[in-house]
């Protein structure tokens, strides 16, 4: 098997001091430069970078309101009017099914004087009509009626600002930004071969979990690029091998067994996927690209079908046409925020949302076929049990990191051999905010 590696020094090739500057970056955004600037390579960051509230906005502008991140998938809204909300920062966005079954993205600000329009992480609503002066929307953001609207008004440019959206397979994807980066058409073609079998199309939901984890949001996305940790997660050890994300060169020599009994698992897994037409080769691209993404299809322990003690299936009904359970798990994660874990008989996506400087929402939701019955072919206590205790343990561990590298006497320290996507994602984000600063 072969694992790509990214450099030991991923950032952009910093430009002369005699290259011309069209501008100069603000105040703020220069002492993050420098900051990121004084990171040696393949080390973490500056304290500041995770605990200076200040620094966290320019985050925002430079990187939030700019990039294409993951927000939820079709299951989520699969009858006209059905609604999810998604808040970073100050902004937020209503992701509706609208009356002729176009998913879209809108603002949630109501065009008269900016009240919010929908609460709830989840809702349906007939037409959206704002709770304040009773200002009425249709599902796809025409101003219906605004009482006593003066005359000479055209409510025809009072509608409600639309928001980029993407779906690739299901999976939905926004950009708060005006000019959207193109690469997610690229992207799309590379994952949605993938992620297609599950057919998410004919998905339900089964169960959803929002957790604030009381860290930065870069914590939490670090903290889901490694596997170092992984002996903090026993729940997931049952089915992760013990040796995953290591090298060849990487085992030790205690663990070489583990290690060839997961090349085995791998071949056979390969020989399994090439006869049902599945892709599974490895496609890593995480720091050139604005939508950096990795993707790969691989075996698990036990008995190889899902996340459970023993790695049996979860759910007897399996996922879109797929012929058997034993097809190990897709994982896919796209940088800025999101994660996903595709079995044969369900997926687990996650959505890392900036909330504050120091906090973090993490939206963990399961989607089984849309004909399966709960307490006949799943049970919600035995699906989530994994994740559940997995994401309670990684809030733990970003909670405790959070609090270090805001301790004085944080320096940050080099990353190990396990943690290069780690390092891909520190990357990415230097190569994001010195793009942003340019423009």
């Amino acid at each position: 098997m072969t694992i790509t590696r990214p450099a030991p020094d991923l950032r952009p090739v910093r430009p002369s001091p005699d290259e011309p500057r069209p501008d100069e970056p603000r105040p703020d955004e220069a002492r993050l430069l420098e900051l990121l600037d004084a990171r040696p390579p393949a080390h973490s960051l500056p304290g500041p970078c995770y605990t200076d509230p200040a620094l966290h906005e320019v985050d925002l502008r430079l990187v939030w309101q700019r990039q294409w991140f993951f927000v939820g998938t079709v299951a989520e809204v699969p009858e006209a009017g059905d609604f999810l909300t998604v808040d970073v920062g100050t902004a937020s966005v209503v992701v509706l099914r609208d009356d002729d079954e176009q998913v879209r993205a809108l603002r949630n600000v109501c065009r008269h004087r900016g009240s919010r329009l929908v609460s709830g992480s989840h809702g349906c609503v007939g037409n959206i009509v704002c709770g304040y002066h009773h200002w009425t929307y249709g599902t796809d953001g025409r101003l219906l009626h605004a009482p006593q609207l003066p005359p000479g008004v055209d409510p025809g440019g009072l509608g409600l600002r639309p928001v980029h959206l993407r779906e690739v397979a299901g999976l939905l994807f926004v950009c708060l930004g005006d000019e959207p980066p193109e690469d997610i058409d690229d992207v799309a073609r590379v994952v949605a071969p993938y992620v297609a079998p599950h057919q998410l199309g004919r998905t339900k939901v089964a169960a959803q979990v929002d957790l604030v984890e009381d860290g930065n949001w870069k914590l939490t996305m670090e903290n889901n690029r490694e596997c170092y940790h992984c002996d903090g997660h026993p729940e997931l050890r049952c089915t992760f091998f013990p040796t995953w994300g290591l090298s060849d060169d990487q085992v030790p020599d205690a663990m070489r067994a583990d290690h060839d009994r997961y090349l085995a698992a791998l071949v056979d897994l390969e020989r399994r996927s090439d006869d049902l037409g599945l892709p599974h080769r490895l496609v890593e691209d995480l720091v050139e690209r604005p939508l950096g993404f990795r993707v790969q299809r691989e075996p698990l322990d036990g008995a190889g079908e899902s996340f459970s003690p023993d790695g049996t299936r979860l759910v007897r009904r399996l996922l879109g046409d797929l012929p058997e359970a034993r097809l190990g798990h897709l994982g896919l994660h796209t940088q800025p925020n999101a994660w996903f874990h595709f079995q044969a008989d369900h997926v687990v996506t996650f959505a890392a949302l900036p909330l504050a400087v120091d906090r973090t929402l993490v939206r963990t939701t399961w989607l089984v076929h849309e004909d399966a019955v709960e307490g006949v072919d799943y049970e919600v206590e035995e699906l989530t049990a994994t994740w559940r205790a997995t994401n309670e343990q990684d809030a733990a561990f970003v909670a405790g990191t959070q609090a270090g590298v805001a301790d004085p006497g944080y320096l940050p320290g080099p990353y190990s051999e396990a943690e290069q996507q780690v390092e891909a994602f520190v990357a990415w984000y230097d190569a994001r905010v010195r793009e942003a600063v340019a423009r």
